[in-house]
């Protein structure tokens, strides 16, 4: 489970580091932010959101870092962003649920079905597309109530697990 955690982490990284550098600018960030969202990412909020995990300060993000993004996002950073920066992490979660939900989860009662993760699967994975019974299957291991979707507070648990 750790290891494929791990893989899914690296994808994901991967996509969004798109000149293959190991690194993720802004630009990067913003571009595949804009692209899943399907709406434009400010260059001001990409480089805030990049700025509140760059450790090294160097403005890209390595993959440990990135993966730092994805636990301050689900409000697990270890406290290393400080308390004044819990709602950049929820934004950053809120988003992030966004980019798979049906109706892009803004509303009350947005969900993650196995078709809405399996079609930004695929936009972030690219060739790589999962199965509908892939798709099912991952929101299987985090759905708490049994409904078969992902709700808000069930998205967190899962990327609190994780990364």
């Amino acid at each position: 489970m750790v290891a494929e955690a791990v893989a899914q982490a690296s994808s994901v990284f991967a996509a969004f580091d798109k000149d293959g550098d190991g690194k993720v600018s802004a630009a990067e960030l913003r571009g595949s932010m804009t692209a899943a969202l399907g709406e434009e990412v400010s260059e001001e909020e990409a480089a805030a959101i990049l700025a509140t995990v760059d450790a090294d300060g160097d403005g890209l993000l390595d993959q440990e870092e990135f993966s730092r993004l994805g636990l301050a996002a689900a409000g697990d950073d270890g406290g290393a962003a400080g308390g004044d920066d819990e709602e950049v992490r929820r934004r950053c979660l809120r988003e992030a649920f966004a980019m798979y939900a049906t109706g892009g989860g803004e509303e009350e009662g947005a969900r993650i079905t196995p078709a809405s993760l399996r079609r930004m699967l695929g936009k972030l994975l690219g060739a790589e597309k999962m199965g509908l019974e892939e798709c099912r299957a991952m929101i299987c291991r985090f759905d708490l109530n049994g409904d078969g979707v992902l709700s808000f507070d069930e998205f967190r648990v899962m990327m609190m697990a994780n990364l």
